[in-house]
């Protein structure tokens, strides 16, 4: 492509990207996946007008002088030959690729309508939210929650209480104590909860110049470390002079284990104590650790533990302005996991499929179109003939695989009706079309007959049943004893044969 017919499709670009902007800024969606929607094909714009502007500057600036070179051939007597030449170029072209499909310009950044009332659009946001987010409602942290539990020394904290305390690294609460932060494992914790956050505000807020806010943060943190008025990391000694002015009265403020104790006794009961003795050897090792590189590495004294230090409170920063930035949805979330803890797994699941139906609705038609008014019901889309649920719609597939509703049971006695899934058929035995089966054969004790859907073997069991209760019968005769004469005792029926027959 020439250089002037490029610049003059970029400012044609740029013009069609404006209208673009302007055509879904004038629109305001009802449902937050629309609006969010429309916000990121707003920042896509942005950044195509940002890029194309650039190029349109280095045309202009033209550094290698081709576009200066262009503007001398048009203005010289042989502008005719330069028109038919770049003329001839271009039917050789059309000449070595017929087929090839013009793009429609106008349609380029034009807002899509949907066609098929029943076929939904894609969207942006689809694949940017989990279903625990709610299109960016809620914080979804259950990932962080069990990172931080996995955490040495920390308390047992549930999600709930991990929600309303995420941002608060005091020892006091979140029961992190300073020693224990100098890890690679919580170093990586901390990392992982500031990536969600960042990320989370990107999502959520496309159209903001989200490297200006961390800019911002960084800057506030620089300053005050400089300072020293970072929360939690103040120079030791000065965090251990200030919890001693804290200490009042009878208290004894411990530096290694960084806790105040009410009184002399208590402070020396706890100095034999396995933690106590632990904080000490890390206190004391951090200190020595301090003076080694001190006395090897001049000014350069504590770069290799304070750096450290520094990086871990860097992201903690960075973390309490994000989450108060983010104040509403933070609270918001704490709201919804309240809500679900009361909730059942039935009504937990109808409120996300309503929350996707809702996402799913398609535009309602033009003026005029009384299409869904004649049919009367929607037509449902039901291709796997998956089985209904209590609203009439189909249920999820992955609810149809759980429950194995696609294993056929069949049941001889019950006329070789078929059950689908495992459930229907144990729940089958105490239907009324199975005990009339049994009833049919004879069998009285249905309870007897569980997991036997064969007619042979349930004759079989039946019958075999039967002859054990013959012979544990106890017959009336042989219970009556009668003597004779002579003092024998023998049982009734066998006196009373003898007696017939004369012998006794």
């Amino acid at each position: 492509m020439l250089i002037l017919e490029e610049q003059r499709y970029i400012h044609e670009d740029l013009e069609r990207l404006e209208q673009g902007i302007a055509d879904r800024i004038g629109d305001e969606p009802k449902h937050i996946r629309d609006r969010l929607n429309r916000d990121h094909e707003v920042a896509q714009l942005l950044d195509q007008i940002k890029n194309q502007s650039s190029r349109l500057i280095e045309i202009y600036q033209d550094e290698g002088g081709g576009r200066s070179q262009e503007i001398r051939k048009i203005g010289t007597s042989d502008a005719l030959d330069e028109f038919y030449k770049q003329l001839n170029d271009v039917r050789d072209h059309h000449a070595r690729y017929p087929n090839e499909p013009a793009e429609n310009s106008e349609q380029r950044y034009k807002v899509r309508r949907g066609g098929d009332a029943t076929e939904p659009l894609p969207s942006i946001v689809d694949s940017l939210f989990s279903g625990e987010e709610a299109y960016g409602r809620f914080f979804d942290l259950n990932t962080c929650h069990e990172a931080f539990l996995n955490l040495t020394n920390v308390r047992r904290l549930n999600y709930l209480q991990y929600l309303e305390s995420f941002d608060n690294f005091t020892s006091g609460y979140g029961g992190v104590k300073r020693a224990d932060k100098i890890t690679d494992q919580y170093f990586k914790y901390v990392g992982t909860l500031t990536e969600y956050l960042e990320s989370f505000m990107r999502r959520t807020r496309p159209l903001e110049n989200i490297d200006k806010v961390l800019a911002s943060f960084d800057q506030d943190f620089e300053a005050a470390w400089e300072k020293g008025e970072v929360e939690g990391w103040e120079a030791e000694k000065g965090t251990t002079q200030g919890a001693r002015d804290l200490s009042t009265g009878d208290a004894v403020w411990c530096d290694d284990c960084e806790k105040e104790f009410k009184n002399q006794n208590v402070y020396n009961n706890h100095l034999t104590g396995r933690k106590h003795v632990k904080a000490a050897e890390q206190r004391k090792q951090r200190q020595s650790e301090s003076n080694g590189q001190s006395n090897g590495h001049g000014p350069r004294a504590v770069s290799a533990a304070r750096l450290k230090e520094r990086a871990v409170a860097e992201r903690e920063h960075r973390v309490k302005r994000l989450a108060s930035a983010m104040s509403t949805e933070r609270s918001d979330t704490r709201v919804n996991v309240e809500r679900k803890q009361g909730m059942t797994e039935r009504e937990r699941q109808q409120e996300l499929e309503n929350l996707l139906n809702v996402a799913e609705t398609p535009r309602e038609p033009a003026e005029g179109g009384d299409e869904g008014e004649e049919d009367g019901e929607e037509k449902i889309y039901n291709p796997l003939k998956l089985p209904l649920a209590w609203d009439g719609k189909p249920i999820p597939f992955w609810l149809y695989r759980l429950h194995g509703l696609g294993v056929e049971f069949p049941c001889e006695i019950c006329g070789n009706f078929v059950y689908m899934g495992r459930r229907a058929f144990d729940k089958h035995f105490n239907e009324a079309r199975h005990i009339y089966g049994l009833k049919c054969l004879g069998v009285t004790n249905t309870s007897l007959f569980r997991d036997i859907t064969s007619i042979n073997e349930a004759q079989k069991l039946w019958e075999k049943i039967q002859k054990e209760k013959r012979r544990n019968k106890v017959d009336d005769g042989s219970v009556v004893q009668m003597e004779d004469m002579s003092g024998n005792v023998m049982p009734e029926k066998v006196y009373y044969d003898l007696q017939k027959q004369g012998l006794l």
